[in-house]
């Protein structure tokens, strides 16, 4: 689960490399995001020629956490590490590529392209 000041890895192609999570966007009672919720998100570490720059603020959707994910058949997944990509306001995604796995539940819901981009979807 990645919650409010977690560090994440930034999974497309945006030239950013690290983040840290300002906000979940999930509602009042929530403070945990998990696969496919979307996170507000501070850049820490950007290469200096990239689109992104360090400290720029945008929404990102979650792509992978280290916390298992139960799926409705009864199997879990996790993942190394967690991993975000870069969104607009329509819910597009802004990067060509998705670097690593990403999990199979992007595609049910409203993130069909982000898991057409990936390398592998498990």
């Amino acid at each position: 689960m990645i919650q409010q000041e977690s560090r994440v890895i930034i999974a497309d192609n945006s030239w950013a490399k690290t983040g840290k999570v300002i906000r979940v966007l999930k509602g009042t009672k929530s403070k945990t995001a998990s696969v496919w919720d979307k996170v507000v998100l501070a850049v820490k570490t950007a290469m200096p020629n990239g689109t992104i720059e360090k400290w720029s603020v945008q929404w990102w959707v979650v792509v992978r956490v280290r916390k298992e994910i139960r799926r409705t058949d009864g199997t879990y997944v996790r993942f190394a590490d967690n991993a975000v990509a870069l969104i607009d306001k329509t819910l597009a995604p802004l990067g060509k590529r998705i670097f690593g796995p990403v999990a199979w539940e992007l595609r049910d819901m409203w993130f069909k392209k982000i898991a057409t981009m990936a390398e592998e979807v498990i």
